[in-house]
């Protein structure tokens, strides 16, 4: 059971390592659509995502020995990174294994908090394959990207500082993949003020949450490319599917254009650097999939800024030519 207390607890532990005074007005997006828009800037986390605080949480959350056997995680990168510094700040021994055709940026920086990297499948789901096997031969301690309760718990704190941040919140908008950080913020945010909508945002070609509420079961959708990689996870999790059923009042999706679109808005109009999975929240209220109520309080959450500056510029250049 993953409870207002255990999330409060998760925030006791990591505090001293997150950045919570990470909210900002969108004044542009706020003209736009007659709402007042806030933006939770999960980016500026160290390792440049809201990951770090899961997998901090986790991590610090396992006694010495489970330490002492040594951390393994799959991921398609900003995952990757929290684990990684978590085991460096606490002196744990790591492995990554990251999907073949990371990016490049995700890979290098992980590398870079000590962690021994294996490259292994076509995305999130291949690299877990090959992290359950290796986490098996080795006997290490596994610490999953999303379907944990201390991960998710971690994920949580942000709901509980959006509670404090935002005066009369209305609604959260959230990016999702395997479940995570939707299912975190919508039990803390509705612990403490059951009226808070809470709206899951997923591209279309990966929409894992979409299917499993069709089917009302966590299923397999088809792997396909997308430039939101970090949420590019084929199967929702068990318990943050469960999580969702009980808490997620609303989920849409949002197509490839309409993610390259949210990251430029961001860099031009907010002088934010978004990758696809971190600007995913902020296309579905660009587009107006999100149907917002005039006059009402929303945060849209911008869960990292870990983007390729080679994928960046495809996307400038792309734009430079449709104009």
């Amino acid at each position: 059971m993953i409870t207002i207390d255990k999330i409060k607890e998760a925030r006791d532990r990591i505090s001293d390592y997150i950045n919570s005074d990470n909210i900002i007005h969108d004044l542009a997006l706020s003209k736009m659509l007659n709402a007042e828009i806030y933006l939770k800037l999960e980016n500026l986390q160290r390792t440049g995502s809201f990951k770090i605080r899961g997998s901090l949480n986790k991590i610090l959350s396992l006694n010495e020995a489970e330490r002492a056997k040594g951390i393994i995680a799959a991921s398609a990168g900003n995952h990757a990174q929290g684990v990684a510094l978590a085991c460096l700040l606490t002196n744990t021994r790591c492995t990554i294994v990251m999907p073949e055709n990371a990016p490049k940026s995700k890979i290098e920086a992980t590398k870079l908090y000590g962690a021994d990297i294996i490259l292994s499948g076509s995305n999130f789901d291949g690299a877990l394959k090959t992290a359950l096997e290796v986490q098996k031969l080795q006997q290490l301690t596994f610490v999953h990207a999303f379907d944990d309760e201390e991960v998710i718990s971690g994920q949580g704190t942000i709901g509980l500082e959006l509670i404090e941040q935002v005066k009369g919140l209305d609604t959260i908008i959230v990016p999702v993949g395997g479940g995570g950080l939707i299912s975190g913020i919508a039990i803390a945010a509705k612990t403490l003020n059951p009226e808070v909508k809470i709206i899951g945002v997923e591209v279309e070609n990966v929409p894992s949450l979409t299917k499993a509420f069709e089917f009302d079961r966590s299923i397999e959708v088809e792997p396909s490319k997308t430039i939101a990689d970090g949420i590019n996870v084929q199967k929702i999790g068990l318990i943050t599917f469960e999580i969702c059923k009980q808490y997620v009042d609303e989920i849409v999706t949002v197509s490839e254009k309409e993610v390259k679109e949210a990251i430029l808005f961001l860099l031009a109009k907010d002088k934010i650097l978004a990758e696809g999975a971190g600007a995913v929240a902020y296309a579905g209220v660009l587009s107006e999939k999100i149907k917002l109520i005039q006059n009402t309080n929303v945060t849209i959450i911008i869960s990292g800024g870990n983007i390729d500056l080679s994928k960046l510029n495809e996307i400038l250049n792309e734009n430079i030519n449709d104009g």
